[in-house]
């Protein structure tokens, strides 16, 4: 009887961690866009430069990322090359770490890393792109 209540047990927490995962797993295929309303620069180490009042759209798709800062003449576009995801609360506790190679009208490409993380229910972007001393970061006001 003992045997049969830890199966029992066993096959439940299996269950409830494959469903889990199956959420977090869809929640991260998911289209999102995220607006925010408010711009930081960054130094290396993370510590702000300076702020912005400017909007920005960031759209996010399984295959694609378009970032679209306050003035649209500097949309950036690209394909993912790489995407980790990790929530453990939809959008409000976890991590997504994506990188792509982004192109805008008339720069060059970028190899950029977009790391979106949530805590405590805030959610943050921060904008790395190689061979620069600086990152952007962006709290979202509002996902879809």
């Amino acid at each position: 009887m003992k045997t049969t209540s830890i199966l029992k047990t066993t096959i439940a927490a299996l269950f409830l961690m494959v469903a889990g995962g199956t959420i977090s797993f869809a929640q991260c295929d998911k289209t999102i866009t995220l607006t925010s309303s408010k711009t930081n620069h960054l130094d290396v180490n993370g510590n702000v430069e300076r702020t912005k009042d400017e909007n920005a759209v960031i759209t996010i798709t399984s295959t694609d990322i378009t970032i679209v800062p306050g003035d649209e003449e500097h949309k950036m576009t690209g394909k993912i090359t790489s995407k980790t995801c990790d929530w453990k609360v939809p959008f409000k506790e976890g991590k997504t770490v994506i990188k792509s190679i982004v192109s805008g009208d008339g720069s060059d490409d970028k190899d950029i890393t977009v790391t979106i993380e949530g805590k405590a229910g805030k959610v943050t972007l921060t904008f790395e792109a190689v061979g620069m001393n600086k990152k952007i970061q962006v709290v979202a006001d509002k996902f879809e």
